[in-house]
């Protein structure tokens, strides 16, 4: 029977729902497949396997620990079916995500299986294979032209012919890793010679990867001295001798870095994506809060000004001052035709992106400089006969400096210099955060403005001495300096991404000293020097 349109319709679960049985792919969440990310988004329930993906579960959907159960026991493929299948019974969409590949070296069939038979759709969705990932992420080949075939052997407590094994050329072993110096001695029995090379890769694919490249005679003891523990992947044969020349994931300028990002996490994504295409891992600390005027009248009275055609030009000095402004638009049921008539400047390409989603292209951005006084360089004068009106429109925030504004007076025009927004410092960021930065567990700091500076030692602490300072401009670095820090990286241009570039180059020709050197490459928080660093 239809609803009537004074009763609202309700959405309700169908009384069986259905299963979605996901590759979540090596440990990158970067190798999650279109469709993965697509069920990921519409699931109501998550069944996981793995803590970290957690992180992969973006919209408000239930999550479920799939791994071990109230007594942190691992759950059996039994036990994981019964749990798909009871969440799905609720009529929930569920996502049941899966390491690598749900058909490949998992217990996706076993649980696809407790699906059909209790009469629950299911889909499967590939995922990229730990047993090809992580061997390319460690710069090992499983096959070329002279070598065509492995043979992958899940060890685990299976009892394994390594006499059959031993005939392949190419061994991929998966759940090895405890079992490594009984799988060595069993080969080399077998026929194979104890200087086989062995590559063993664990966290593969996430920037704590780590390999070690050994042979089947040492390979136990050097596994044991570096530590080495599950989840691994283990490559035996002639062709990881090519990893010397193919490595390309752990030599990366900064890989396995640890960076703090001292922003508000709304600035910091495309920095987070540039630092993790050079193999760092970033952690955002907010040391700034953005908030509103505390007298919202001057921005009501600047925004119907510019309405009314009060302006010539308007000069946004920050993405801030454009999402602030934006705001306001909305709040006053305005759009982009506002600006119909009006030249807009922007104080960098960032900032002129941000106008641009309006579908706006600024008239201005500084040719040279990307600051207030770059600004200013390129800003025409105020010209009786070919400016109509010569007042600017200037939204900023309140601890904004006075040299924009001062210079455009100088240029002749009237300046509405308007407090659109507050920037308030944060609060502290956790305790471990506090030590991390304190005694130099960070390998990086990248201060993106002077503000950055200020407020991160108000509310954390200076940095280590051993922690690499990174600043995007002079103003910044002379703040960090007065601070008693000592800058080491300077970006050419004030750009967020090109501060990471820097930082990037850095790191790679401090790796060429070490290997020039003949020494094993260390970040910075793994080599403490005996005193204080000073500016």
């Amino acid at each position: 029977m239809p609803t009537s349109p004074s009763t609202p319709a309700t959405t309700t679960r169908p009384s069986v729902g259905r299963v979605s049985f996901v590759g979540a792919g090596p440990g990158d969440a970067s190798l999650l497949t279109v469709r993965a990310a697509e069920l990921l988004a519409e699931a109501d329930v998550v069944i996981i396997e793995a803590p970290e993906q957690q992180a992969l579960v973006t919209n408000d959907a239930e999550i479920v620990d799939g791994g071990t159960n109230a007594a942190g026991e691992l759950l059996n493929h039994t036990a994981r079916g019964k749990l798909v299948v009871k969440h799905a019974k609720t009529g929930a969409h569920v996502v049941r995500l899966m390491v690598g590949d749900p058909f490949t070296y998992a217990t996706g069939p076993e649980e696809a299986m407790a699906c059909a038979k209790a009469g629950i759709s299911f889909e499967v969705v590939p995922g990229v294979s730990s047993v090809s990932a992580v061997p390319a992420y460690a710069g090992v080949p499983l096959t070329d032209k002279q070598h065509r075939e492995f043979k992958v052997v899940s060890v685990g407590d299976a009892n394994v012919d390594w006499s059959e094994a031993a005939r392949h050329e190419t061994l991929v072993l998966l759940s090895a890793v405890n079992r490594i110096g009984e799988v060595a001695t069993g080969l080399v029995a077998a026929g194979r010679s104890a200087e086989t090379p062995v590559a063993m890769t664990r966290m593969g694919t996430t920037t704590r990867q780590e390999t070690v490249v050994s042979t089947l005679a040492n390979i136990a003891a050097d596994a044991a001295a570096s530590q080495m523990a599950p989840p691994a992947i283990i490559v035996v044969g002639e062709i990881v001798a090519q990893r010397e020349a193919l490595s390309w994931f752990e030599t990366k300028p900064l890989y396995g870095w640890r960076v703090l990002v001292p922003r508000t996490k709304e600035q910091s994504q495309g920095l987070a994506a540039r630092l993790r295409m050079y193999g760092a891992v970033s952690e955002e600390v907010p040391t700034i809060s953005v908030e509103p005027p505390r007298n919202p009248q001057q921005m009501d009275k600047a925004v119907r000004g510019l309405v009314e055609g009060r302006y010539e030009w308007v000069a946004f000095t920050s993405v801030n001052a454009v999402k602030a402004v934006r705001e306001k638009f909305e709040e006053y049921g305005l759009d982009a035709r506002a600006f119909s008539g009006l030249k807009i400047a922007a104080v960098g390409e960032k900032t002129a992106q941000a106008i641009e989603t309006w579908g706006i292209r600024p008239d201005l951005v500084p040719s040279g400089e990307q600051s207030g006084r770059g600004l200013l360089e390129d800003w025409p004068p105020f010209d009786e006969l070919l400016d109509p009106i010569n007042r600017v429109f200037l939204p900023r925030a309140d601890i904004a400096t006075e040299t924009l504004a001062a210079g455009l007076v100088e240029l002749g025009w009237e300046v509405d210099d308007v407090t659109a927004y507050r920037t308030v410092r944060a609060s502290p960021p956790p305790a471990p955060t506090r030590e991390a930065i304190k005694s130099g567990k960070f390998d990086a700091v990248l201060f993106t403005s002077s503000s950055t500076v200020r407020n991160l030692v108000g509310i954390a602490g200076k940095p280590h001495a051993t922690t690499i300072i990174a600043c995007i401009g002079p103003a910044t670095a002379k703040t960090a300096e007065e601070h008693g820090l000592r800058v080491d990286v300077l970006a050419e241009h004030p750009s967020a991404e090109e501060l990471a570039d820097a930082l990037a180059q850095f790191g790679e020709q401090r790796r060429v000293q070490f290997l020039e050197a003949g020494e094993a490459v260390l970040r910075p928080s793994q080599k403490k020097p005996s005193s204080r660093r000073k500016a």
